[in-house]
């Protein structure tokens, strides 16, 4: 049964990075490597490699989906739901990395030089967000609750951005966030 599995999430990452190069976006980052983490949020590398700050909001994806899989389908196989989780996932990151949503999150602060995803970095968000899903679906509850506060106050700290803000700024952009994103070094 674990070979379904794992050929079920193969098949769906496969299908996510081709979605991604039809639609234009890089393999890799433009400056021609890899690097592991960059933590930079300000400059071109932004999104273009494996992990980077954005990569905490993803780990929440897959605790909150995890969550949300296990509400309302309780009787499904744990395994049904990692790969509606998956799915999911890489549903999101391919609606992320369309035209429209680049130019939208290109009007946030944050994200003035934003060209989205790179499709190494796109694969590494959806495998940030099966770790999290994994990790929900071993831990308790109030700890996978910790860890996602932790998660998001630590992103907030860190780069003046988190996944609540994200979602906060596709309905609100109030000019007092903008300039205290703006303060980030």
């Amino acid at each position: 049964m674990a070979w379904k599995i794992f050929l079920g999430v193969g098949a769906i990452f496969a299908i996510h990075a081709v979605v991604l190069w039809l639609l234009g976006q890089p393999i890799i980052c433009a400056c021609g490597y890899v690097q592991v983490w960059h933590g930079s949020v300000l400059d071109a590398g932004n999104s273009q490699h494996l992990f980077d700050w954005y990569s905490l909001s993803h780990v929440i994806h897959g605790l909150l989906f995890y969550a949300l899989f296990t509400y309302l389908f309780p009787r499904l196989p744990l395994a049904h739901r990692l790969l509606l989780s998956v799915g999911l996932e890489a549903a999101w990151e391919i609606v992320e990395n369309t035209p429209a949503v680049i130019n939208y999150y290109r009007e946030q602060a944050l994200a003035q030089g934003y060209s989205g995803d790179s499709i190494i970095n796109s694969l590494s968000d959806a495998v940030a967000a099966l770790c999290g899903f994994l990790f929900a679906s071993r831990a308790r509850t109030l700890t996978s609750v910790i860890v996602a506060l932790f998660l998001e106050c630590l992103a907030l700290y860190m780069i003046h951005d988190n996944l609540t803000l994200n979602i906060m700024q596709f309905f609100w952009q109030p000019d007092f966030l903008a300039q205290w994103q703006s303060q980030i070094q």
